[in-house]
């Protein structure tokens, strides 16, 4: 591997094959398990409940939203702390849009975060709110996507 790169190793059991497996489209369950090397649990994995899916487990579109809110929230702590921004909180709450292509397919349309940051001080306020942009450009999540990420970001003061 060269200087730069980084790899990235999962597993993935399914373990919804119940008695008769792939024999017909609602014979089979959705459920697996997401491991990775070093993790301290396993992530119970299903479909939407929409694509008959157990709602209880995480699927893979709540997981990819979950993975850019992160990336975004990471490379903006980073950011913040390069520009002076103390940020003494962070929460958010990432909506997407994905629509079925009607060939049993589709794609996401459209990811929008909505990060609310905390800031110690007032006068961090302004600037707080500017690098959403620069930290977005920093989240490889975010740039390895084929739909735009929008932001919708809120600063407060602490306090």
């Amino acid at each position: 591997m060269k200087l730069g790169e980084h790899a990235y190793a999962v597993e993935v059991e399914w373990t919804g094959a119940r008695e008769t497996g792939t024999t017909g489209y609602r014979a089979y369950g959705r459920d697996h398990v997401v491991r990775a090397a070093g993790k301290a649990h396993d992530l119970a994995g299903s479909s939407d409940r929409v694509f008959h899916g157990d709602a209880e487990r995480w699927n893979p579109e709540e997981l990819l939203l979950a993975a850019l809110s992160q990336c975004h929230m990471l490379s903006y702590l980073h950011v913040a702390t390069l520009h002076g921004v103390v940020v003494t909180g962070y929460t958010d709450a990432a909506t997407g849009v994905m629509v079925e292509d009607g060939r049993g397919g589709g794609s996401f349309r459209e990811a929008t975060l909505h990060p609310r940051v905390t800031v110690a001080d007032a006068s961090m306020l302004a600037l707080a709110d500017e690098i959403h942009a620069e930290a977005a450009a920093k989240c490889f999540i975010a740039a390895s996507v084929a739909f735009p990420v929008h932001h919708e970001p809120v600063a407060i003061v602490a306090g």
